[in-house]
């Protein structure tokens, strides 16, 4: 039936242009630099199920972008082309991912680039279907794993998950001994399976900790969604660590196991790894006491100098702050213009050419570094923003030049 359809339309289709003499409308905006017709940007991140709410800012973030972009007079070289987005649930599971995946390259011809996935285990399924499709898909997922497979086409604007680790734990270590005149010794990990966190915890385990002078005396993988977290904690508090490190994607899963912390009265520094624990719904679910002091090494997060935009954010769709979901896909429409620009193309394989040369661009919405990518594709000189709970809110400590706060050390 559907095959029966598509032939249908394109009939239809055919026989207005031998009736008029004028091509569709989707075959005019594709025809070259002279064309002013919006140039797709898809938009591939969960909209349903229980990651729905990052792949809601991730859009608002594009939408703010794209608009910033067309007011600033669009693709020039292109005749001033605007930038158009197009949104693609890729729903909460990989098998979900990877059908949107599938959907969005077959339904969606026209689309010149992509961005999202938001969960690196979605990632790394959706980006098989689009580099089939020659499709550019800029992504903020973390993984190592995303840019190891030689794509062309997959550009990882944040740092890997593993080179994050070795960024924050050492800035960490030295916060806890100018706070406590001690470095923790012994060190508890929580984590959950997805594919981002278990980089993370490769690149701690395979000699960083050992470096750093910390023993693991508790370690556990859990699948998210957690039904219950006693055990989990009961062996936390039999080990006794000098410091948690705790790496959920789920705030069901970060509210469960902070509650039975308190529960079971157990009073240990609280390191995260991601954005699951400083989502704003957090305060949905969880009293603020709970996350008070909490750090979080993410990708990217609001910081100094980006206030007005932040506030833009906040006016327009009532977000209290500026997550990484909404910086980086605001920022990813800026770096696809940049590109656009360069290759003077609506062909996805001249962008994703653009791409891997740039030298420069909009490194103003990225942590570390200008906009350049290796053969990998991922960025050069990628860096990270350290995040700590402060009366309620999830501010920026590092890096300390972009810091709307100073950090301080949580008290246990």
């Amino acid at each position: 039936m559907t095959r029966l359809r598509t032939l249908t339309f394109a009939a239809l289709a055919a026989s207005v242009v031998a009736a008029t003499g004028a091509a569709p409308a989707s075959a005019q905006t594709t025809t070259g630099p002279g064309q002013i017709g919006p140039l797709q940007i898809g938009l591939i991140a969960p909209l349903s199920g229980i990651y729905a709410r990052p792949g809601q800012v991730m859009k608002m973030g594009a939408e703010l972008g794209i608009e910033d972009v067309n007011a600033a007079g669009g693709i020039k070289c292109l005749g001033g082309a605007p930038l158009k987005l197009v949104t693609i649930d890729s729903g909460d599971s990989v098998e979900k991912a990877t059908n949107a995946a599938q959907r969005m390259v077959a339904e969606y011809p026209e689309l010149v680039g992509g961005t999202g996935s938001y969960l690196s285990s979605f990632t790394l399924a959706v980006t098989e279907v689009t580099e089939r499709a020659n499709l550019p898909l800029l992504t903020l997922s973390y993984s190592d794993l995303i840019t190891e497979r030689g794509f062309k086409t997959v550009f990882q604007t944040s740092a890997t998950a593993g080179a994050q680790a070795s960024i924050a734990l050492p800035i960490i270590m030295d916060l806890a001994e100018s706070e406590t005149g001690r470095r923790p010794k012994t060190v508890a990990i929580i984590t959950d399976n997805t594919a981002a966190s278990l980089s993370s915890v490769k690149r701690m385990k395979d000699g960083l900790l050992q470096r750093l002078g910390l023993e693991i005396v508790m370690e556990e993988t859990f699948t998210p969604p957690l039904a219950d977290a006693s055990s989990l904690v009961q062996r936390v508090r039999t080990s006794r660590p000098d410091l948690l490190l705790f790496l959920p994607t789920v705030i069901s899963d970060a509210n469960l196991i902070l509650q039975k912390l308190r529960e079971f009265r157990v009073s240990v520094p609280t390191i995260s790894f991601g954005i699951a624990i400083a989502e704003p719904e957090v305060l949905n679910v969880m009293d603020a006491r709970l996350v008070e002091g909490v750090m979080s090494a993410v990708a990217n997060w609001g910081v100094k100098g980006q206030e007005a935009l932040i506030k833009r954010l906040k006016d327009r769709y009532g977000e209290p702050w500026m997550t990484q979901n909404a910086i980086s896909t605001y920022g990813d429409m800026w770096l696809f213009k940049t590109a656009l620009e360069k290759s003077c193309s609506r062909d996805r394989q001249k962008l994703a050419e653009a791409l891997r040369t740039l030298d420069g661009g909009p490194s103003q919405y990225y942590p570390g570094g200008t906009i350049r990518f290796d053969d990998k594709g991922r960025r050069i000189g990628a860096s990270l923003t350290i995040i700590q709970w402060r009366d309620g809110v999830p501010v920026t400590i590092f890096p300390t030049d972009l810091a709307v706060a100073k950090p301080v050390w949580p008290k246990p």
